[in-house]
């Protein structure tokens, strides 16, 4: 992978992009607004899947304007940060949680705050930013979470010494296995983000990747006219096939076909003002250059392929 530049897209007034190296072997790329120095808190803002630090670009200059420093990393595994790796079989365990904690805490360090006032996670970035403040509550003071709410610490296998495992697995189920069987056979979409060719399919996806992340933002957006959040009476099959097949795909459909069959039309394209063109090019350029596998590898960490996705 070559050693990108600072970013030189279109970033609004009073951003600026640079590198800092965060003494947990990464070169992580950032955007900054605001001035720094201690007597100006820092806000760090931590992106999701598939992001870049340039997702934070419209609020960041106004939280700068509300006198903090504002602190916005490409993640391991994403943009313009190097020194992760991007093979699908290569050192999965430095994308565990953990360790994301120790990439913003030697960030923050090395950019000299020994606290942050808020720490901001959005999507994958959620779970991230929750598990900074669970570890290091005296670092990350306070803690906004968006788009995916936080389960606590993960939980193990209980009481299973007379018969391993397999009890605890017998008295829960098999999601799996029981999407598989359903009339329309279904899978979750975080056991696709494990396998081998989920980076390939969406990298190579027939219309490329600006056309796919395009389908892959409207469908997932207020834009797209069928999403309408509701409570699930439970974590069964037939209640999790009601939602929407960005989250349970068909069976025998890559993500890039799923959400494909949802694409917007160039109507709606055009008159899309929080995505135009422009900066999705950005986005999509920068997947062009690095893949998906980084992003996807954290989805391995958590959707181990024998067990139930969180």
């Amino acid at each position: 992978m070559t050693v990108p530049g600072p970013l030189d897209g279109p970033l609004p007034e009073g951003i600026r992009s640079r590198f800092v190296h965060n003494n947990n072997g990464l070169r992580v790329h950032t955007l900054e607004a605001g001035s720094e120095g201690q007597d100006r808190p820092c806000v760090v803002l931590l992106h999701g899947f598939p992001e870049l630090a340039y997702s934070w670009r419209k609020i960041m200059v106004p939280l700068a304007s509300a006198g903090f420093h504002v602190i916005a990393p490409d993640q391991r595994g994403y943009g313009r940060t190097t020194g992760w790796d991007s093979d699908y079989d290569g050192d999965l365990a430095s994308f565990r949680f953990l360790n994301l904690v120790r990439d913003v805490l030697g960030l923050v360090f090395a950019l000299g705050y020994r606290s942050v006032h808020a720490v901001v996670g959005h999507d994958f970035g959620s779970p991230v930013a929750a598990y900074c403040a669970l570890a290091r509550p005296d670092v990350f003071r306070s803690v906004v979470l968006m788009s995916a709410p936080f389960a606590g610490p993960p939980t193990l296998p209980f009481a299973t010494a007379d018969d391993s495992v397999s009890e605890w697995k017998r008295a829960n189920g098999d999601i799996h296995a029981d999407l598989a069987a359903l009339a329309r056979p279904r899978k979750h979409y975080q056991w696709y983000y494990a396998t081998p060719e989920a980076n390939r399919e969406m990298l190579h996806s027939p219309g490329g990747v600006q056309s796919f992340l395009r389908a892959y933002y409207h469908y997932k957006s207020a834009d797209w006219p069928r999403n309408k959040p509701h409570p699930l009476k439970g974590w069964t099959a037939a209640e999790l096939a009601k939602l929407p097949t960005y989250y349970v795909m068909d069976l025998d459909k890559t993500m890039a076909e799923t959400v494909a069959a949802e694409a917007p039309t160039e109507t709606e394209i055009a008159a899309n003002r929080w995505l135009p063109d422009h900066e999705l090019r950005v986005y999509s350029t920068e997947f062009e250059r690095t893949g998906f596998q980084g992003g996807l590898q954290w989805y391995r960490c958590v959707s181990a392929r024998s067990s139930m996705p969180n």
